[in-house]
């Protein structure tokens, strides 16, 4: 295995979710807490929903067999209401006033319901023959106690929530968030209210991928702006390590000018290397290794390209540290060419795009002209990344290709 060879996007994304530790911790989590956490468990119902046949309508709970043969006329005998059952059982001749979601009296076998029955002085003249069963919900419908209902990996989404409170689970088994350590470096960055020089610039990266490791799922540690020099780029990778963070995502420094110094700095606090270069644009000099149970991710200091590459490899490694079963899939889509687009050379591209829908309902991927890596304003106007594979021909508006949506691009 060649570190220093520049390797393919897959092969990074491979090599990257490769070995993660089998012994992820779990934590017990409040229902009210547990939206967008990742289950560690499968969760098993403690009930059977609904716990008994209830109507599904409002109306009457009679025996379909006395309305067999109209007319006909039935004594009202009582009646049932969700949370207030009735506790006797309806004979021949008898009807029960039900509501929506209210137990079926013993005996009754159909609902009524009030748009078809006309009531007086206590009897219900019905207007219509019902069949067995007719608007009534049994007993387990829905889920029965014993089913696991919730996979292990499952990332809690309101529905989810939802059916863990009907399974009647106030705690879940959640997946600890994997913490990740983001470290800025650069002589020329300025924090954000800061006062920059003539030669120096406002720090964007840190916050990026600090938002798109919480989108991921995980816990972001800020490790502050560590500038071009090898004692204090130490001094912030062991903060990384005592913090027994599962990822260190650095910014800057990741190439082989004379001021980038963490590839040198990681060597020095022992990281083993996997890879520093792919076969990208944007984002070319990007690192990846391993110090013991740490990650470590050299994103490039391009804002655009850090980004990239916090969307292509670090998302998909936060959501795997998270228990997602699905962290390594394809999550590209087919979409449109808006535009004609030149041939490719070596490297996959990932250009910035808007999204439009065609006449047909199809997605119509439209890239910005200016690509440069440097243009976050064009970054934050596109919806998408739009696939160009290496050695990809030349082609034509309305030729087909595939499309990775940004996290939280707005229309």
């Amino acid at each position: 295995m060649n570190a220093n060879a520049a390797i393919s996007v897959a092969e990074a994304q491979t090599r990257i979710l490769a070995h993660l530790p089998s012994d992820r911790p779990v934590e017990t989590v409040p229902l009210a807490r547990a939206l967008g956490r990742t289950l560690a468990r499968d969760l098993v119902s403690k009930r059977t929903q609904p716990p008994a046949a209830v109507s599904a309508m409002d109306g009457y709970a009679v025996r379909a067999a006395d309305l067999a043969s109209l007319p006909a006329r039935l004594k009202q005998i009582g009646e049932s209401a969700a949370g207030h059952g009735f506790s006797g059982s309806v004979g021949p001749g008898e009807a029960v006033r039900i509501f929506t979601g209210a137990p079926v009296p013993e005996g009754a076998d159909a609902i009524l319901i009030q748009e078809d029955a006309r009531v007086e002085a206590g009897s219900v003249a019905p207007l219509r023959c019902v069949a067995a069963g007719q608007f009534i919900r049994p007993a387990g419908l829905d889920f029965n106690a014993g089913e696991a209902l919730l996979r292990a990996g499952t990332r809690l989404g309101p529905a989810a929530i939802a059916l863990a409170a009907a399974m009647n689970h106030a705690e879940l088994p959640i997946a600890r968030r994997p913490k990740v350590g983001i470290l800025a470096t650069g002589d020329e960055l300025v924090l954000p209210g800061g006062a920059p020089g003539p030669h120096q610039i406002v720090a964007s990266n840190g916050f990026a991928i600090t938002a798109l490791v919480e989108w991921a799922g995980g816990e972001a540690l800020d490790l502050g702006v560590a500038p071009d020099d090898l004692s204090a780029l130490e001094s912030a990778i062991r903060a990384a390590i005592a913090a027994e963070c599962d990822v260190l995502a650095t910014t800057g420094g990741a190439s082989v000018g004379d001021h980038d110094l963490i590839r040198p700095a990681l060597s020095r606090a022992g990281m083993e290397l996997s890879f520093w270069r792919i076969a990208l644009r944007p984002g070319a000099p990007l690192l990846h290794g391993r110090i013991g149970r740490t990650a470590i991710l050299g994103l490039p200091g391009n804002p655009v390209s850090a980004i990239v590459g916090g969307v292509l490899f670090l998302a998909p490694l936060v959501r795997a540290l998270s228990g997602d079963p699905l962290a390594a899939s394809d999550r590209s889509e087919a979409a449109i060419l808006g535009a004609p687009l030149r041939a490719n050379d070596r490297r996959q591209d990932y250009l910035r795009a808007k999204l439009e829908a065609g006449g047909d309902g199809a997605l119509v991927a439209m890239p910005f002209e200016a690509q440069d890596s440097s243009l976050l304003s064009v970054l934050a106007k596109a919806q998408c990344l739009v696939i160009r594979p290496p050695h990809a021909p030349a082609a034509r508006a309305g030729d087909r290709c595939r499309i990775l949506r940004l996290p939280g691009a707005v229309a």
